[in-house]
């Protein structure tokens, strides 16, 4: 009688310690095939991408969408405005940060005007908004707001010194 029971204990627990395995051994990592890049992080099979970054995978950083030269017209604020036609914007990446980027605002013989650099807010895969960080060239200070995305750029830039003040607006500036 007692080998009858060691025998079921033995198959008891022979049988307990397969199911066991079986059963951990189908619990599946649903993160085990994703890579996350550009520091991207998988939470149940799904990458959760930093600002500025996006993608199934992370893979593609917004701001190397905008790296581009737009084309385009401008005005500013005086009486009457003046036009400014066939201006250049160049953007281009600076440093790691995915938020800051430099414009080249170029005339309309491409000659540089100013260099002006900025920080990106709301990423998206359609566009960005834009706030120039205050710059001194030429005896002003420069100032202002805008948005890019992979075709399309507009700027509103503030220039200021001790006496004036003048507003240069460009509008759907097209990648060129």
């Amino acid at each position: 009688m007692k080998s009858i029971k060691n025998i079921a204990l033995s198959a008891f627990l022979t049988v307990s310690a397969f199911g066991a395995v079986l059963y951990t051994s189908c619990t599946k990592d649903e993160c085990k095939d994703v890579v996350c890049q550009n520091g991207g992080t998988c939470s149940e099979g799904t990458c959760t991408c930093p600002t500025g970054v996006g993608g199934t995978n992370c893979e593609t950083i917004f701001r190397s969408t905008y790296v581009n030269t737009y084309v385009g017209n401008g005005t500013d604020n005086a009486t009457p405005a003046n036009t400014y036609t066939g201006w250049r914007a160049t953007f281009s990446t600076v440093g790691t940060d995915l938020t800051k980027m430099e414009i080249v605002l170029k005339d309309n013989t491409s000659a540089p005007v100013v260099t002006l650099p900025i920080t990106l807010s709301d990423i998206k895969s359609t566009g960005s908004v834009f706030t120039i960080t205050s710059t001194t060239a030429n005896g002003y200070t420069y100032t202002g707001t805008g948005n890019v995305s992979a075709t399309v750029c507009s700027i509103t830039l503030t220039e200021k010194n001790s006496t004036e003040t003048n507003i240069y607006t460009f509008t759907n500036m097209a990648k060129q």
